[in-house]
């Protein structure tokens, strides 16, 4: 079995990953370069294996730097199976439209130019029928659902807390009659934050790989973070200013919503005059707030008794969402004090880039920073103390007051990236450190190798490794008793009955213990797929 690292290796961008055991052919995620021109066109560049040949895609989650390349892989021929979670799924509904109306207006854009320099047209990397059409080989899942893709290979999703619907990958491959256990971290989150649930812990592993964004980086808390921000806001407003958060539009957008929510909502001390127009402008993010009031299945459970209550985390009185492009010009002509979040998250592309534009140069404005700026990007350059900056064809001033608050990264940090490694009760042979630049992977291989003495490769783009048989170390499987296994079923059970009592006062009794010893997988999925059920009835009522 061998494993390739076509994306993401020394970099935190273009996640894409293929196993080739002696009957399949398997990626992990097919996501886009993000970053500097020269990074960006390693997007265009054929991929490095058939897509015809690829059998099944498993998606870690919806980000376009781990999604973005799928449809181009459906348009120059794959037609296997893309295995993911319920949220993922309809996420990219949203994410790879859009990300193909990004593609048709550049190279329309582009093609301008092209015809006045007498070069010829170019084509874009996919249309958004290219995109609405990979959409037709999705397989949605729960998390938790043990799932049997054939004889040979099965794989669970477990939640990485990094966005709603993320995904730790666990895969279970047999070859020659022997078994080998994967586990593809994904994105990895930070614990306690709103929303979405605490990152999963896996149990074992016999080769790990594992994303190393923050693998030199301690953040500071959720809450300082939080704080901050407030703070930054009042202070902006104050002085007659106006904040601008570039945000992604999965994710970030919807978590800066619902603390902003709690803020100005359960928030007695706060006077009305300091209750400014917040505007998301971003119809991506809107779009995607939508999907995650469709998922909320998936939060965890302070959110969850929020939606129960029958309040919206994502609305309140001073939140406007903002669509037409008319409106998100005249945010600009506004004069009053007021947030601006909008997308992209690293000032890449799109509306974010006009309000730099009219607000960098002023120094009332404050400019706030949340998440990952990857090298290349406006938003590492403006992070990095630049005074003057080219935008949209206009030198710009940089004036406004730049914060970095990162606190609010989706990303795990060193210290939860070695606890989470540390968690494993039998620890993985070798790690692969992807997603991350060359010196965090580094930092991080090091304390991996000093606290666990777990050999670990920092690959290059490109590079492949077999998996010897006789370098698995093959533990007999451990007995479980019927007890161990009722006592997991009543687990689901009792989640289940908190959303149920919504609705009804009684539930039926566990079945007996020779049912569930052997029948546990079919059980334990269909009562994870009636806690899904059952809050959707919830919604579908509270409607």
């Amino acid at each position: 079995m061998d494993i390739n690292l076509f994306g993401a290796a020394k970099m935190v961008t273009g996640s894409n990953f293929l196993l080739r055991t002696d009957k399949y052919n398997i990626l992990i995620d097919c996501g886009m370069f993000q970053g500097s021109k020269d990074i960006e066109r390693l997007n265009y560049e054929p991929f490095p294996y058939d897509p015809k040949e690829i059998d099944f895609l498993f998606l870690t989650h919806a980000h376009i730097d781990h999604s973005g390349r799928i449809p181009k892989l459906v348009k120059e021929g794959f037609r296997g199976r893309i295995i993911t979670t319920n949220p993922t799924y309809d996420l990219c509904k949203i994410m790879l439209i859009d990300s193909a109306k990004i593609q048709e207006s550049d190279v329309e854009w582009e093609n301008r130019k092209r015809q006045r320099a007498g070069k010829e047209p170019i084509e874009p990397l996919y249309s958004m029928e290219d995109a609405e059409y990979c959409l037709r080989y999705f397989e949605p899942y729960f998390y938790g659902q043990r799932i049997k893709i054939n004889d040979n290979i099965q794989i669970r999703f477990r939640d990485a807390g990094h966005i709603l619907g993320s995904s730790i990958l666990e895969m279970w491959i047999k070859e020659n009659n022997e078994e080998i256990k994967i586990v593809f971290s994904g994105d990895l989150g930070m614990p306690n934050r709103p929303i979405i649930r605490n990152p999963e812990y896996i149990d074992e592993a016999d080769y790990l790989i594992i994303e190393s964004t923050y693998g030199n980086t301690a953040h500071e808390s959720y809450e300082e973070s939080t704080e901050k921000l407030i703070d930054i806001i009042n202070k902006t407003v104050l002085r007659g200013g106006t904040v601008i958060i570039p945000s992604f539009a999965v994710g970030r957008t919807q978590e800066l919503i619902y603390q902003l929510n709690k803020y100005y909502e359960y928030n007695p001390t706060i006077e009305e005059h300091m209750k400014i127009p917040v505007y998301v402008d971003s119809p991506m993010a809107v779009d995607a707030t939508e999907a995650f009031k469709r998922n909320s299945s998936s939060f965890d459970d302070e959110a969850r008794q929020l939606v129960l209550r029958g309040d919206n985390p994502f609305e309140f009185e001073n939140l406007r969402y903002v669509k037409s492009q008319e409106e998100s010009m005249a945010l600009n002509k506004y004069t009053f004090p007021k947030v601006i979040i909008s997308s992209s998250g690293m000032a890449t592309a799109g509306r974010i880039r006009h309000h730099l534009k009219h607000n960098l140069w002023d120094e009332r404005n404050s400019l706030v920073f949340v998440g990952y700026q990857a090298e290349g990007t406006l938003g590492r350059i403006l992070l990095d103390g630049i005074k003057r900056v080219k935008i949209l064809g206009e030198e710009i001033n940089v004036k406004a007051e730049i914060y970095n608050l990162a606190g609010f990264s989706g990303h795990a940090d060193q210290p939860m990236l070695l606890n989470w490694i540390g968690r494993f009760r039998k620890k993985p042979k070798k790690v692969f450190l992807v997603h991350g630049e060359e010196e965090p992977a580094t930092a991080l291989s090091q304390e991996i190798n000093r606290i666990y003495g777990i050999e670990t490769i920092i690959p290059n783009i490109g590079d492949s490794f077999n998996i010897e048989k006789s370098e698995v170390e093959l533990t007999s499987q451990t007995e479980i008793l019927p007890s161990q296994l009722k006592a997991e079923i009543e687990k689901e059970l009792n989640t289940a009955h908190l959303q149920l009592e919504a609705l009804i006062d009684n539930f039926t009794s566990l079945m007996d213990d020779k049912l569930i010893y052997n029948n546990y997988d079919e059980i334990k999925n269909q009562l994870i797929e009636l806690q899904h059920i059952l809050m959707d009835l919830n919604i579908a009522i509270g409607k």
